[in-house]
């Protein structure tokens, strides 16, 4: 072991016996660990990061949205069609919206990623 690793070590032995880590939230339970294979194991971490910081809850939900209703209208016909149509298009002008508002969409690396993810699912 290194130092670091010893000095770590040490600190969190002296948090236990303080009791700086009693009662946190969860405390007992389970961790609920993501399920990330749905993203690039290349932009996991990446993605971790953009989470932590708050940038991707809203466009996550919405995302899963969007693709449930892509592939409903897939199988869907008729009137049937047409709503889910209509609903998949709310869900992404609100998409738009989102990341508008947060200057994604601005980004030259957002319209790199876009690009490639564009890509690898319609090409």
């Amino acid at each position: 072991m290194d130092i670091a690793h010893i000095i770590a070590e040490e600190k969190i032995k002296q948090a236990i016996n303080d009791g700086d880590f009693n009662g946190l939230p969860g405390a007992g339970k389970p961790l609920q660990l993501e399920d990330l294979s749905h993203i690039p194991e290349e932009l996991r971490q990446a993605y971790r990061m953009m989470k932590n910081a708050g940038m991707v809850s809203d466009e996550k939900q919405l995302k899963k949205e969007v693709l449930t209703l892509e592939q409903l209208a897939a199988v869907c016909s008729g009137d049937e069609k047409a709503e889910v149509e209509q609903k998949l298009t709310e869900k992404k002008v609100m998409l738009q919206q989102i990341m508008k508002q947060k200057g994604m969409m601005s980004s030259p690396s957002y319209r790199q990623y876009q690009q490639k993810i564009h890509a690898k699912f319609f090409d």
